[in-house]
């Protein structure tokens, strides 16, 4: 494909728009760029938050998709560690500087890189438009291309490509290890998925869903325990019993004092969701636990190789639900209705 030719994708052209038909020039291809022939995509929650310009504005027209899988059908002459044909998978960002002298590079935190550029509402430094996965093409840096390992089947690595990434991220951050206690709130698109990583990692794993219904996929995917946070005396048995506490749904900010509840003095609540609203937090009542609150955005480079290394080695899939490209409002709608279970794939 030449410069001069158009990439054919789906758009939202205003806020909270039905997807359209949608055709744009794609960037010149740089010397360590690849081309990728898409053959999957994610639908991310992400994604529809920036379709509904819930984080802020978008710039429509705005073709969103972060979780592509697709095969190298171009090449920069830079570019060594991949090769054509070459299955790749792409997240939630196409590139940063990564030059040493970079205090977010150097130290392996290239997503927050001032120079970064997301895979889609975002622009790269010469005022070219990122555009995402819901499309028959993308180019990115190859830096931002990962070889997807042989034992993944294309479809079930794109949902590793974010929410996988995502989840994965903040274990290896705070060094999770066998016998930790670790509860994850929401059991949908992130937490099945964590359910299973932290598992795989020998932690002590507690699921919190309010959905009685979810107990047993649950244990499937990896928890020893189960808290239906509807049944009050579930709850307070709860108490003190976790060292970490993953927050993936969009729970209202009054829950916070009863997750904090749930975190051992010293524990840590981490924060994966974005919900729209601002949250209330009481600060007393963290000072008065020492219970920590943080967040982690998504994976860089070195994150996302081992989230694909591990979950290789140790079998995790997500649960996927499978849509042609062309029906992809159709997905989308799947996801705003809260019926994915619990990733949605659209195929080319």
């Amino acid at each position: 494909m030449s410069s001069e030719q158009t990439i054919k994708c789906w758009a939202a052209k205003s806020k909270g728009a039905t997807l359209e038909p949608f055709e744009y020039v794609p960037r010149p291809l740089g010397p360590n760029d690849v081309e990728i022939k898409i053959d999957c995509c994610g639908i991310c929650g992400s994604d529809i938050h920036t379709i509904d310009s819930d984080w802020g504005p978008s710039a429509y027209p705005v073709v969103v998709g972060h979780e592509i899988i697709g095969k190298v059908v171009q090449k920069g002459s830079n570019v060594s560690e991949l090769a054509m044909g070459d299955l790749v998978g792409v997240g939630a960002q196409v590139f940063a500087c990564n030059e040493p002298e970079c205090g977010a590079c150097s130290r392996g935190l290239d997503p927050h890189c001032p120079k970064g550029v997301f895979t889609y509402n975002a622009k790269y430094s010469d005022g070219g438009i990122a555009y995402g996965g819901y499309s028959e093409h993308v180019r990115v840096h190859a830096d931002y291309a990962f070889k997807i390992p042989a034992e993944i089947a294309a479809a079930d690595a794109a949902p590793l490509m974010c929410a996988g990434a995502t989840v994965f991220t903040p274990m290896l951050a705070n060094n999770f290890k066998e016998g930790d206690r670790v509860g994850v709130v929401g059991i949908g698109g992130l937490g099945h998925l964590a359910l299973q990583y932290a598992s795989a990692l020998g932690c002590k794993v507690t699921a919190f869903s309010h959905s009685p219904n979810k107990r047993d996929e649950a244990i499937s995917f990896g928890a020893h325990n189960f808290v239906n946070t509807a049944d009050p005396e579930q709850v307070t048995a709860a108490a003190r019993s976790l060292e970490y506490l993953i927050v993936t749904s969009n729970s209202s900010s009054n829950d916070y004092a009863t997750f904090g509840s749930w975190v051992d003095f010293n524990g840590k609540i981490i924060l994966l969701a974005a919900p729209s609203q601002d949250l209330v937090l009481n600060p007393f009542f963290f000072i008065s636990t020492q219970v920590y609150i943080g967040g982690s955005l998504i994976g860089g480079i070195k994150q996302i190789k081992e989230t694909l290394e591990f979950s290789a080695k140790h079998n995790i899939k997500p649960m996927i639900m499978k849509f042609p490209m062309s029906e992809v409002n159709k997905g989308i709608q799947t996801v705003r209705d809260g019926k994915a279970r619990y990733r949605i794939v659209l195929e080319n």
